[in-house]
């Protein structure tokens, strides 16, 4: 399947005294980026959205992050350009798909800075993976996030995710959305 352009390549205003930022695809170069990021996360922030919790990311793990496959992942990640509280700039987000070769469906995962929560980063990178997906021909989008993770639920729910129990799991929620059709979104999110 051809891999239509990234649609999101923009700097974004100023948000309530945070520095402006810009998202793209990660890179190599965005490797040691990712790696302070990581070790910026409270303890907290990993086990949401690593399910288990980590003291370092395997470096397995880091290179599949930074060398996604173009035919089945999308990883996109957020960069805050210098400012006040982020002198020279730091990788302040991620988000990413990946679906298994052939498939119709791709499973989302999104990590945020500790204090880049609240400023509608979220909803910007959601919105870049949702719509990348979309052009890609993906027919729907899941991911599977912590019942206790009632932020990233209510956002899902706000894009136009269905939110469901896990058969196999009571602490997890699946959300999904079906791709292809525009869902309203709400702009609280």
């Amino acid at each position: 399947m051809p891999v239509p352009p990234f649609a999101v390549h923009a700097h974004f205003p100023d948000v309530a005294g945070w520095p402006p930022y810009h998202a793209a695809r990660i890179c190599e170069q965005d490797r040691a980026g990712l790696l302070a990021a990581f070790a910026r996360l409270s303890a907290d922030a990993r086990y949401t959205r690593f399910m288990a919790p980590l003291r370092e990311l395997p470096e397995a793990m880091v290179t599949s992050a930074t060398h996604p496959e173009p035919d089945h992942e999308c990883a996109l990640v957020a960069v805050s350009e210098s400012g006040e509280k982020d002198p020279g700039g730091r990788l302040v987000g991620g988000a990413r798909f990946v679906a298994a070769p052939g498939s119709e469906v791709c499973e989302f995962a999104i990590t945020l800075d500790d204090d880049w929560h609240g400023v509608g980063l979220a909803r910007i990178l959601m919105s870049a993976l949702i719509d990348t997906a979309a052009a890609r021909g993906y027919r729907r989008m899941e991911g599977f996030v912590l019942t206790m993770n009632t932020p990233m639920r209510r956002l899902a729910r706000r894009l136009g995710f269905a939110d469901t129990a896990c058969p196999d799991d009571p602490t997890v929620r699946v959300v999904t959305l079906p791709l292809g059709q525009k869902a309203p979104v709400d702009e609280a999110g």
